[in-house]
């Protein structure tokens, strides 16, 4: 019988848990990509969502889960010294459009250091047109954990996805 890496048990239960907030009507899933990478034998997952009633061009949040050889291998050789690999990296990030006044960017990282906690980098990337110095702007933010999440830490992410509707409702105060 085939036993599911953690990898696949991580992004079932993520993706249940997203999808029956959906159902609900609290988020609309506005994208989901599975990856497989065949030349470097890694996997990567997404799925992106707004909250019900907000706009998905101007503010969504991104859910990401990804494992490489390192950590398949580290799962099913299940060596003593490899366990510590056996998980995946989760990313969270946030899309959003804005003015581009500084006001906001600080605004942002407040509230998002606020919610994920001091441990977090939270870092912001913005995109605009290089000869046209006009707001709104594509501000890409993302909140790294920089380490793995192994399956024992399942429950921690389904409260993950709670902070993310938690974010973009006070990131939709700040940049309204």
């Amino acid at each position: 019988m085939f036993d599911p890496t953690a990898f696949e048990n991580i992004k079932v239960v993520i993706e249940g848990d997203i999808y029956d907030r959906d159902l609900s009507g609290e988020i609309i899933v506005i994208d989901r990509n599975d990856w497989i990478n065949a030349a470097k034998l890694s996997r990567k997952y997404e799925i992106s969502f707004t909250k019900k009633g907000y706009d998905p061009g101007l503010l969504s949040a991104t859910m990401t889960i990804e494992a490489g050889l390192e950590n398949l291998s580290a799962e099913l050789l299940e060596s003593v010294d490899a366990k510590q690999l056996a998980g995946c990296l989760v990313g969270i990030s946030f899309s959003l459009v804005h003015q581009n006044e500084i006001n906001i960017f600080e605004e942002v990282q407040k509230v998002l250091t606020e919610i994920w906690g001091e441990d977090r980098a939270i870092r912001q990337t913005v995109m605009l047109e290089a000869l046209e110095n006009k707001s709104p702007i594509q501000n890409d933010v993302k909140v790294a954990f920089n380490r793995l999440v192994y399956e024992e830490q399942i429950d921690d992410l389904s409260e993950m996805v709670h902070y993310m509707i938690n974010s973009l409702e006070k990131i939709k105060k700040i940049i309204l």
